[in-house]
């Protein structure tokens, strides 16, 4: 079995300058904290952002913010962190709000290799605009493109050595989606256990989507 364990700066160091991060979490929670502040204090930047929100100016995705580390963000909100919308009003990073529902459904069509998908969410608004609508059955739909991304950044409260994890309440949130969806998937788990430590009922995330493991535990321990 290879050994998918490394360390948060051989973490970070697969990431370039100019990737696309696909980062887990819903507002902090369930994001991984210490990779993101890692990658805060590297150099690299002018990233696109795919994520659900841009968190809070000091906490998880809105230090990168902050740190003005994106070109281009996709994110269903921003309104918990005035500075993406005052880099958005500046034109200094540009910014493009996309339906909750619209947006996981992308990022999951990305990890299962499908195009895109179909949805009335958007029809007759701002968000149509340059985008193809086909009708079926008499209703119209927006078709919106699959999204995919160089490195996936997630959470899980409890990983295996193969990869596959585990989690506790709303933690799974983007994150479950988010695996496989980019060309490389790290996770940073709260705990690392030996393969079968977890009930096969329990694993959100198989471990054939994990590239690469950090252990929060040992970090922390």
């Amino acid at each position: 079995m290879k050994n998918k364990l490394v360390s948060i700066k051989e973490a970070v160091d697969m990431i370039k300058d100019g990737d696309t991060l696909m980062i887990g979490g819903f507002l902090a929670v369930g994001s991984p904290l210490k990779v993101i502040d890692a990658l805060v204090e590297t150099d690299k930047g002018n990233f696109t952002l795919i994520a659900n929100d841009t968190s809070f100016v000091d906490r998880g995705i809105g230090k990168l913010v902050v740190a003005k580390k994106f070109k281009t963000i996709y994110a269903s909100h921003i309104g918990t962190n005035k500075e993406t919308g005052r880099q958005m009003s500046e034109n200094e990073t540009e910014v493009n709000l996309v339906p909750q529902g619209t947006l996981i459904e992308q990022v999951r069509a990305g990890a299962y290799g499908l195009g895109g998908i179909l949805t009335p969410t958007g029809v007759g608004t701002e968000v149509e605009k340059g985008k193809q609508k086909i009708t079926i059955d008499g209703k119209e739909y927006l078709l919106e493109l699959a999204k995919r991304g160089d490195v996936s950044l997630i959470f899980a409260n409890v990983a295996d050595k193969a990869g596959n994890l585990k989690y506790h309440g709303s933690t799974q949130n983007y994150n479950v989606a988010m695996a496989g969806a980019s060309k490389i998937t790290i996770v940073y788990a709260e705990k690392v256990v030996e393969v079968g430590q977890i009930s096969q009922d329990e694993v959100k995330v198989p471990g054939v989507l994990v590239d690469y493991i950090i252990d929060g535990g040992a970090i922390n321990g």
